[in-house]
C-alpha cells in the first residue's frame, strides 16, 4: 500500500518514494454495482420517520429512556451541543455496522456514534456480537468469561435485559457485551434450529418487553467475517451503516459485502438496506484520501454522511482507558466529528 510523496499522516510514518497507483482506486471502484441498479435494491426509498418526543420518564428498574449535506469541517468550540436536543425517532431505529474488511474503524465507529447519540440526549444500546469484545472496552463494560453476555442470549437464551450493562461515562447509553464465549458461538448455533434469527428474536422481545423503556437506538457491531454471528446481525437490523477508511485497499471487498447484504435481503431480512456511509481516517492533506471520498461519493451519493472523520491520535489512544473519544477528549478534532456525523445520522432523510 502507498502514500503520495512528501504526505505526513500525523502518525509518525516515514515519507515514501512511490506515488500511489490511482488507477487501482478506479478500478476497484468500476467493479462496485451502482446504488440503484440492483434486481433488489438495497437502498430503501422509504426514510426512518423522526418526529419530536415528549419528555422520557424512566421504568422501574430500566436505565433506558422512552420511546446530501455540505461536507464539515469540524473546529473545536466550548460547548458544540449547548441548549440543543436531537430529535428522537418514532420508532426504533436498529443499525448494523458492518465492513467484512478489518480496520476500517467498524467498532470504533460503533461505540464513538453511541456515545455521540447519548450525549445529544438519545437513549441507545450497542450490542457486541465481536468476539473481541473491543466495543464492550471501549465502553467501560465488563465482559469476562463469567459475566452474563450476548453468548448467553444466542446459545442459552437468556433475555437481553438480562445481560444489558449501563456504561459507567454515559447516561443513556446501554451495552450488551460480549465475551470470548461467543469465539465457540459459531459452531454450536450450527446444530440449532433458526439459528439465523436468534438475536433478532431477542431483540424484539427485549423491544416488546412493558418492563423495559425502549431505545431510540440500537447499534450492533459484529465480527468482520461473514459467520453465524455477523448474518444474526444482519437479520436483527433494519439498516446498515458502513465505515470506509479513505486508504489504497478501502474498496476491497466492498462488492462482497454488498452482494451479501442482498443475500441477507432476499433469503431473510426483507427490510435491510444500506441507509448511512461514513468516511474515516480521512486526511485532507492527501490526494488519496480525496479520492477515494470521491469515489465512493460518486457511487453512493445520497448515502454517504457529509461529514468525515479524520485520522486521530485520540480516537486510538481512547480504548485503551476503556472510553470513547468523547470522554476522554471531548473536544478533540476526532470527538467533534463524531458528534456532527451523529448529529447528521439523526436529522438527515435516508
Amino acid at each position: 500500500m502507498g502514500r503520495p510523496t512528501g504526505v505526513s499522516t500525523g502518525v509518525g510514518w516515514p515519507d515514501e518514494p512511490a506515488a500511489p497507483d490511482e488507477s487501482r482506486v478506479s478500478r476497484e471502484t468500476e467493479r462496485l454495482p451502482e446504488a440503484t441498479d440492483s434486481e433488489v435494491p438495497l437502498i430503501s426509498p422509504e426514510a426512518p420517520d423522526v418526529t419530536e418526543a415528549p419528555e422520557a420518564t424512566e421504568a422501574p428498574g430500566s436505565s433506558l429512556p422512552t420511546s446530501e449535506p455540505p461536507r464539515r469541517t469540524v473546529t473545536p468550540s466550548r460547548d458544540p451541543l449547548a441548549g440543543e436536543q436531537w430529535r428522537r425517532p418514532v420508532r426504533t431505529r436498529i443499525l448494523t455496522i458492518a465492513n467484512q474488511k478489518g480496520g476500517v474503524g467498524k467498532t470504533t465507529t460503533a461505540v464513538n456514534l453511541a456515545a455521540a447519540l447519548a450525549r445529544g440526549g438519545l437513549s441507545v444500546l450497542v450490542i457486541d456480537t465481536d468476539p473481541q469484545g473491543n466495543a464492550s472496552t471501549a465502553l467501560g463494560i465488563d465482559h469476562h468469561a463469567e459475566v452474563r453476555s450476548v453468548y448467553d442470549v444466542l446459545v442459552d437464551e437468556a433475555t437481553l435485559a438480562e445481560v444489558v450493562q449501563p456504561c459507567p461515562d454515559i447516561d443513556g447509553l446501554l451495552c450488551a457485551p460480549a465475551t470470548i464465549d461467543l469465539a465457540g458461538a459459531e459452531i454450536e448455533l450450527v446444530s440449532y434450529v433458526a439459528r439465523e434469527t436468534r438475536l433478532q428474536r431477542a431483540l424484539h422481545a427485549f423491544l416488546d418487553d412493558p418492563q423495559v423503556l425502549k431505545p431510540d437506538y440500537v447499534l450492533i457491531d459484529c465480527p468482520p467475517s461473514l459467520g453465524l454471528l455477523t448474518i444474526n446481525a444482519f437479520v436483527a437490523a433494519d439498516e446498515v451503516l458502513i465505515p470506509i477508511q479513505c486508504e489504497y485497499y478501502a474498496l476491497e471487498g466492498l462488492t462482497m459485502l454488498l452482494k451479501n447484504i442482498e443475500m441477507i435481503r432476499r433469503h431473510l431480512n426483507p427490510r435491510l438496506f444500506i441507509s448511512t456511509i461514513l468516511l474515516t481516517m480521512y486526511d485532507a492533506r492527501t490526494r488519496l484520501s480525496q479520492q477515494v471520498a470521491t469515489e465512493v461519493r460518486e457511487h453512493f451519493p445520497e448515502q454517504v454522511l457529509g461529514t468525515t472523520v479524520p485520522r486521530s491520535v485520540r480516537i486510538s489512544e481512547a480504548p485503551s482507558h476503556g472510553q470513547t473519544v468523547l470522554t476522554y477528549d471531548p473536544m478533540s478534532t476526532g470527538a467533534l466529528s463524531y458528534l456532527e456525523a451523529a448529529r447528521e445520522l439523526a436529522t438527515r432523510a435516508v
